[in-house]
C-alpha cells in the first residue's frame, strides 16, 4: 500500500530482515498500526492517504510532461487536487487515454513494454489504406534499428484502421507508417489494458471503478 513492493516481494524484504517495526526487525505476520514506524533499510516508509487512479482524455496539445514551466503539462491542464503523474506517455500530437495515478508500482509495471500489456490505438492516414499496408504493420516493421512485434490491425475505413500494441516504442505507430511511405493525420488511443476511453469528454477526467481498479492490479502482476 505504500508503492514499495508487492505483497510478494514484502515476504522476501522481511525474510531478508531489512524491514523493522518500531526499531525491532520484523517477522512475517507481524501486525502494525497507523502508530508504528515502519523502516526499509532504515528509511521510514508511509501508506498513502488513497489509492489514485483516473482517466483522462488528452486533447490534441497537451504534452506529458511535469516540468511546471511548460504551459502545456499534462498535470497543470487536468488541474487535480493531489499528486499524481502519468502512466507512460502520448506525444503532443496524440489524443485519448492516458491513465493517472499516485502509484509508483502501477505506473512501473505497466509503462514497462518488456510486460506485453495492450494499449489500442484508432489511427488516420493520408492515404488510402491497402491490404499490403495491414500485413506489413501485423507482422511487424523495422523501425529504430529493431523489427516490431507483430501486432493486431484491423481497417475500419479508407483511411482509418484500428491497432493494439504490446509494446511502447518511442512514437512508434507513426514511424510504422512512416517507414510504409504512409502520414499519420490523427492518432488516439482507446484503450490501456482492460480502461477503455469510451464516452469520456476530451480534456476531462473519471475516476476509475473499483473493479476497473482490481483488474488492472490483476493484469499488471500486484
Amino acid at each position: 500500500m505504500c508503492g514499495v513492493c508487492s505483497r510478494r516481494e514484502a515476504d522476501v524484504i522481511i525474510d531478508a530482515e531489512r524491514v523493522t517495526i518500531n526499531g525491532k526487525i520484523a517477522t512475517l505476520g507481524d501486525r502494525v498500526s497507523s502508530l508504528d514506524k515502519v523502516c526499509l533499510d532504515n528509511k521510514e516508509i508511509h501508506i498513502e492517504e488513497e489509492f489514485i487512479l483516473l482517466a483522462y482524455n488528452k486533447p490534441l496539445g497537451v504534452e506529458c510532461t511535469a516540468d511546471t514551466k511548460n504551459p502545456d503539462n499534462i498535470i497543470k491542464k487536468i488541474g487535480f487536487n493531489k499528486k499524481i503523474f502519468y502512466v507512460g506517455r502520448l506525444d503532443k500530437n496524440s489524443t485519448g487515454l492516458i491513465l493517472m495515478t499516485n502509484d509508483g508500482m502501477l505506473c512501473n509495471k505497466i509503462a514497462k513494454s518488456v510486460n506485453g500489456h495492450e494499449k489500442e490505438y484508432i489511427v488516420e492516414t493520408d492515404k488510402e489504406i491497402t491490404n499490403d499496408f495491414l500485413m506489413k504493420m501485423k507482422s511487424g516493421v523495422n523501425i529504430l534499428d529493431v523489427k516490431t512485434k507483430p501486432c493486431k490491425v484491423r481497417k475500419l475505413g479508407a483511411k482509418k484502421f484500428g491497432i493494439i500494441l504490446t509494446q511502447g516504442l518511442n512514437r512508434q505507430i507513426r514511424r510504422m507508417c512512416d517507414a510504409l511511405g504512409y502520414k499519420v493525420v490523427s492518432l488516439k488511443r482507446i484503450r490501456v489494458m482492460n480502461i477503455e476511453l469510451k464516452d469520456l469528454a476530451e480534456g476531462t477526467y473519471r475516476m476509475c471503478t473499483k473493479e476497473e481498479i482490481e483488474e488492472i492490479r490483476k493484469q499488471a502482476g500486484i
